[in-house]
């Protein structure tokens, strides 16, 4: 059961995934079909069943309002379903072998996945390996071990774009980030006090508040096992660039990042740094330009998750009407933001 597949479906209230499956919510003791317009449950306490009778048996009672029990099955997402199934599962599966095994056309399957999945199916797989490399780290396997169980073949594979997909090297992340050295400093700016932190390879937080204190406390629960050390001199360059941006003396604002992030995140942020300076998308928009109408909800969560301010402008999304919603440092500074850009 592809758990990511399911809770992204709930997000983004997705119809087509009704009769696929369900979900319990273990704070409510009821279960609902993935269109369900409830509010979003806390993730922690979704469960995903097959159908509704086993939800019904783990003691969770139907929904009055979405009625889960009366939902039917869609032969084509139950394709798709098994596809993710088996590309999950198997090392190394072309196209034309996986559409072979389902007895679809290969074009069709392609259409049909990326449709509903998002990416593609070799994006999917890589992804896939991605995770089962990060799980075999996590058991304590070595690097070496754990590229060949996750089926990437080689180390030059894993390698390549391997900033990108995992914010750090594999070695890292191996020790969950300990040993990451972070440099940070706090000054003031317009919308109260800003924090930016960097790595060797680049910043990995850029923060505003209200507060010297509470800015520490943040950036050591965002980097929990990191060594975490104020340096005003090694962030000089990047403290003007940033602070030349709010200002709006400076428009484009192209400094390196060292961030940590699932697959679906990194695409979002670079999605929201081709917004230019001074315009404003809404969250749809950024779900149509990655392939996924649909994915309107997760677009908000991985806004949400930002945590490099206006290095990853996340500012200039907005809701449909136009008007703003929610952003990690306040609306007020949202708002004061594009004003500013604006002018």
């Amino acid at each position: 059961m592809e758990t990511e597949i399911y809770w992204q479906a709930i997000q983004n209230n997705d119809a087509r995934f009704n009769g696929a499956f369900v979900y319990g919510v273990s704070s409510t003791g009821i279960y609902c079909k993935p269109s369900c317009a409830s509010k979003l449950p806390k993730r922690e306490n979704v469960q995903f069943f097959d159908d509704f009778s086993k939800a019904e048996q783990k003691g969770f009672r139907a929904c009055l309002r979405c009625q889960p029990q009366s939902a039917k099955g869609n032969p084509q997402m139950e394709t798709v379903l098994r596809a993710a199934e088996l590309l999950g599962a198997e090392e190394q599966i072309s196209l034309e072998e996986l559409s072979g095994e389902l007895k679809v056309s290969a074009t069709h399957l392609q259409k049909t996945f990326k449709a509903i999945i998002g990416v593609s199916p070799k994006k999917f797989a890589e992804i896939k390996r991605l995770e089962k490399f990060k799980g075999e780290l996590k058991k304590g396997t070595d690097v070496t071990g754990a590229i060949y169980e996750s089926g990437f073949g080689s180390s030059s594979r894993l390698y390549e774009n391997v900033s990108e997909k995992l914010g750090m090297t594999p070695k890292t992340y191996a020790k969950k980030g300990k040993n990451m050295k972070i440099n940070y400093t706090i000054t003031d700016c317009e919308l109260g006090k800003l924090l930016v932190a960097r790595t060797s390879k680049g910043v990995c937080a850029v923060m505003f508040g209200d507060d010297e204190k509470t800015l520490r406390e943040n950036l050591s629960k965002e980097y929990s096992k990191a060594e975490i050390a104020e340096n005003n001199a090694n962030l000089k360059d990047y403290i003007e660039a940033i602070l030349a941006n709010l200002k709006g003396t400076n428009k484009t604002l192209d400094l390196p990042t060292d961030l940590q992030a699932t697959a679906f995140q990194m695409r979002v942020w670079d999605a929201l740094r081709k917004i230019p300076y001074g315009e404003t998308v809404s969250y749809q928009t950024v779900a149509e330009r990655l392939g996924n109408k649909n994915a309107v909800r997760a677009v908000a969560t991985a806004c949400a998750s930002n945590r490099v301010a206006l290095v990853i402008p996340c500012h200039r999304v907005v809701r449909g009407s136009g008007e703003l919603s929610g952003y990690r440092w306040g609306v007020e500074r949202k708002k004061a933001i594009l004003e500013k850009e604006k002018q």
